[in-house]
């Protein structure tokens, strides 16, 4: 910029807190990129009125955080921009960051997260990439690793679109965006509204600024909205208080979003994602299916988990905000894509009300294995686990006084009431995880015939999951 267009900035500033309370720009900066001859004036000017504005930092030389895999690595550059900051005199405690182009923000680098807490204490960011990037109006918040992530809304202004004249479609179309099109709609129609755009369309012929003017003019005049202006940290607070369900996020595969893919690390693979899951019920024989695939050559396990063994459970427990670099760490790297099977296997996956739809977010091709026996029966066998284990309850009562047990009795007599029976309700369960999956994902495996026949089962997985080579389980169970 150049110190005309700073001086334009703070008058259009000015402007806009006349009609809307507190309105200040949200500048992003990357130390780098300080006096670079052209416009060393402007900013100059700027470091002049810093305390005019809220900052935030970006990179330091505005690389994509996702490149980086080494997060001390990642952290001194940060560090290096946070120097520059701190030179300068620029404020570095509004709790806020944005990651170039997106990087690192949705889908989750971990070490982004990480390394934005260690350096900055950053509390709130934004991106346009979640769930994806268009539709715009299905874009929603977040919050990971005490980070909470706010929506950001498209302007309709880029890089490429410096100029009033030059606007794509023609100038009339984007004023017919700002008054009463897209641009408009989408503050009508979202109560909080995050735009940013670059700072060359608040040079050349200014574009940013007659944009937002023009908006917050055309908006006073024809609606009734009380427009006003938060720092970061209160926005945020005030969208999740909006929409508090927003708050737990959904894990969406990156390799099924092209844009998504372009900002995950190289490093990551999507082969690393299960294709079947054995959900359960607990107490139907899903441990010894586990036992039995594991026993294919082509099959392959997740890694043992060193708080629920054999069980990941990610998609029904605090396990799932860890994020899926998380979960992808208990898979290895398949030799063969194609013909390699991963898989895992959580016995309370099945009677959760969570998991069908976050494992068809993440796994939409799934295949879901489920084992079925008498209710009954699975009742009594967890409750006599439960007197194995040592439970003081189940030693204490009977079964009959368990499943008997009325809504007076103790919370902990009731919890084993519920374990007991839940997982039996099968027809509410299946009909949840046919909600999300087709039923051709879905197979039932009966329980009796994999007490008895054990090897009969097994070939009906085989055929339902595709498997090759076909193992003859009545041989290999026998030997």
């Amino acid at each position: 910029m150049k110190v005309a267009d700073v001086e334009a900035l703070l008058t259009t500033q000015n402007k806009l807190r006349t009609l809307v309370p507190n309105f200040t720009f949200n500048l992003g900066f990357s130390g780098k990129f300080y006096h670079t001859e052209e416009e060393d004036a402007g900013d100059d000017m700027l470091l002049k009125h810093r305390k005019e504005f809220w900052w935030f930092p970006h990179m330091w030389s505005h690389m994509q955080p996702h490149l980086f895999h080494n997060r001390s690595v990642l952290a001194d550059q940060m560090r290096l921009n946070k120097q520059f900051a701190l030179e300068h005199g620029i404020p570095t405690d509004l709790g806020y960051a944005v990651a170039p182009h997106h990087s690192g923000v949705y889908p989750i680098h971990t070490q982004l997260y990480e390394a934005w807490k260690s350096v900055w204490g950053i509390q709130v960011t934004s991106t346009e990439e979640y769930p994806h990037l268009r539709p715009a109006r299905y874009r929603r918040g977040f919050i990971h690793n005490g980070i909470m992530v706010l929506p950001r809304q498209t302007c309709g202004l880029f890089t490429h679109t410096i100029f009033y004249n030059e606007y794509p479609g023609g100038s009339r179309e984007l004023d017919r965006s700002i008054r009463g099109g897209e641009l408009f709609l989408t503050v009508l129609l979202n109560p909080i509204s995050i735009f940013m755009t670059h700072l060359s369309n608040y040079g050349n012929d200014r574009l940013g600024l007659y944009t937002f003017e023009s908006l917050v003019r055309f908006l006073q005049c024809w609606t009734r909205l009380r427009l006003q202006t938060l720092p970061p940290v209160p926005l945020a607070q005030k969208y999740f208080e909006l929409f508090p369900q927003e708050r737990s996020p959904l894990w969406q595969n990156p390799c099924d979003d092209k844009r998504h893919k372009d900002i995950w690390s190289k490093e990551k693979t999507c082969d690393r994602l299960p294709k079947f899951l054995i959900v359960g019920p607990q107490k139907t024989g899903t441990t010894a299916i586990h036992f039995f695939l594991s026993l294919h050559p082509a099959v392959t396990s997740s890694f043992p988990s060193p708080s629920t063994f054999e069980e990941i459970q990610f998609f029904n427990s605090p396990n799932y905000h860890k994020g899926i670099d998380w979960y992808m760490d208990f898979f290895p790297v398949p030799s063969n894509a194609s013909t390699d099977f991963l898989f895992e296997k959580s016995a309370t996956y099945f009677d959760s009300e969570v998991v069908p739809r976050r494992g068809a977010a993440l796994l939409p091709r799934a295949k879901i294995i489920t084992v079925l026996t008498n209710p009954a029966d699975r009742a009594y066998s967890w409750y006599q686990h439960q007197r194995a284990h040592g439970d003081p309850v189940a030693l204490n009562y009977t079964f009959y006084q368990v499943i008997s047990a009325s809504s007076q009795t103790p919370l902990a007599l009731r919890s084993l009431q519920n374990r007991c029976l839940v997982p039996g309700y099968y027809s509410t369960h299946l009909q949840r995880w046919l909600t999300y999956y087709p039923s051709g994902q879905l197979l039932i495996v009966d329980g009796q015939e994999l007490r008895t026949n054990p090897a009969a089962s097994m070939e009906s997985i085989q055929k339902f999951l595709g498997i090759t080579p076909f193992l003859n389980y009545t041989r290999t169970l026998r030997s």
